[in-house]
């Protein structure tokens, strides 16, 4: 389903949405917003988070103090202390009743009754009942699962399929998933072999063991590297700092330096910028003397640094800032959208 993305744009300290091509399609009358995804926002009304379509119209059958993103057609709020979810017309189609609530995938969601974790299907009945202490989201037709301090992977019949032998299991990605043992984590296969034994510890305050274009951070004795999805160690932690793949490059520092290594873990922009960013639409943010800019793949300078803070590059455009003014510029520097 293809759904129109809007940009959040900014005046006077309100919060509004733009096209891509710059124009106002939601006037900036609210506190705060989200930001778009499968067709709807959220924003902020008297403290409170109602969601919003592209068309500015607001789901307005009551507040919520939290609303997580439409998946599968329904999105999870949270009334006072319960979880439920809203369609997409703005219902309760499954009545707030839960401790604790996940996005739907692959036809369930995760949720906490009592304390004890199981799986609804869109209806709100349980498909598998409360048994277990936690569980993690459906992906390829297993998700993690907690019963007496450890974790395996169910089935949809909540049958065991890797029997629980770690202290921490998440998702799949792919053929693997990440694994803990102690502060240790690894990747198994779907079979429950470890492909790689517990040996990295988390990176701090990063997306822990997420893999981005087939390849995760990896850090063993303060230096990073990465393993791909195909459950191996692409490349033997050596870096001071790396950040995460994409379109085939990731930033990595060298003697204070930033620059990005290919897939096979060789140089292919020299470590030149001060700071730098991850690639998305075929450019990557880089400050140079204080200020950003942005490179394209070759390492050339695409966009000249002339802002004070950026963001990558989505749906391509690109947030920037200057003299504490919000921009949208596209691929080529031109500026979009500026706050007056």
């Amino acid at each position: 389903m293809h759904h129109t993305f809007l940009y959040k744009i900014r005046e006077n300290g309100y919060f509004g949405f733009m096209d891509s091509r710059g124009e106002v399609v939601i006037l900036p009358q609210y506190l705060e917003a989200g930001t778009f995804h499968n067709g709807f926002a959220s924003v902020q009304l008297n403290g409170q988070w109602v969601p919003i379509d592209a068309m500015g119209r607001l789901l307005l059958k009551k507040f919520y103090r939290y609303i997580g993103p439409f998946e599968q057609g329904l999105a999870r709020v949270q009334v006072v202390r319960q979880w439920g979810y809203l369609d997409q017309q703005g219902n309760e189609a499954i009545l707030p009743f839960f401790e604790e609530a996940d996005n739907f995938s692959e036809g369930l969601a995760a949720v906490k009754v009592d304390g004890r974790a199981g799986f609804i299907n869109p209806e709100g009945q349980f498909v598998i009942q409360p048994a277990f202490s936690g569980t993690g989201p459906f992906q390829q037709g297993l998700a993690p699962a907690c019963k007496d301090g450890k974790w395996g992977f169910v089935d949809k019949n909540g049958a065991y399929i890797i029997d629980p032998q770690w202290d921490m299991a998440q998702s799949f990605q792919g053929a693997v998933a990440v694994v803990s043992r102690g502060t240790q984590c690894g990747l198994i296969d779907r079979s429950g072999r470890e492909r790689v034994a517990p040996q990295f510890s988390f990176v701090q305050d990063h997306a822990y063991g997420e893999f981005f274009d087939g390849m995760a951070l990896s850090f063993r004795d303060g230096k990073y590297g990465f393993v791909n999805q195909q459950g191996e160690i692409a490349i033997e932690p050596m870096f001071d700092l790396a950040g995460d793949y994409g379109e085939g490059l990731a930033l990595v520092e060298i003697n204070g330096a930033y620059g990005y290594i290919d897939k096979s873990g060789k140089l292919a922009i020299m470590p030149k910028f001060e700071d730098a960013g991850v690639f998305s639409d075929g450019l990557a943010q880089v400050r140079v003397n204080g200020r950003w800019g942005y490179i394209d793949t070759e390492g050339k300078i695409s966009i000249p640094p002339l802002f004070d803070q950026v963001t990558p590059f989505s749906n391509g455009l690109a947030l920037v800032v200057v003299q504490g003014k919000w921009q949208y510029v596209d691929r080529f520097g031109g500026v979009v959208w500026r706050e007056s």
